[in-house]
């Protein structure tokens, strides 16, 4: 039962008190009471009320969907920083000479990683 139904079964009510005793300002006065409060509960239709719980469920799903974009994109800041704060590769030594440099190295260890290295297993 809604709210109109159930004031319009209240007011039949009433109205079927007052119809049997000699009081007919006593209803209008009744009906003037009950309209005057209801209009200052502000009460809202179940229409209305179910618009806005729609609305608000919509709404925090947005929420949810946006707070995990967020969590994503600092994870990615996260890691392009964490990238830049590495240090670079140190370069070798500029005063050492080419002849130096390549006879202390290894012929593997001067490869490239993953780069054959001319020995056969």
């Amino acid at each position: 039962m809604n709210a109109t139904q159930w004031m319009e079964d209240l007011q039949k009510n009433i109205s079927d008190l007052i119809a049997r005793s000699p009081a007919a300002d006593l209803e209008r006065n009744v009906r003037a009471m009950m309209a005057q409060g209801f209009s200052r509960l502000d009460l809202v239709t179940r229409e209305e009320f179910d618009v806005q719980a729609d609305l608000l469920a919509r709404t925090v799903a947005r929420a949810d969907q946006l707070a995990v974009q967020i969590s994503q994109l600092e994870a990615r800041i996260n890691v392009l920083e964490a990238g830049q704060a590495k240090p670079a590769p140190a370069a070798p030594a500029a005063t050492a000479t080419a002849g130096t440099a390549a006879s202390s190295a290894t012929p593997a260890a001067s490869a490239a990683p993953g780069a054959p290295t001319g020995v056969q297993g």
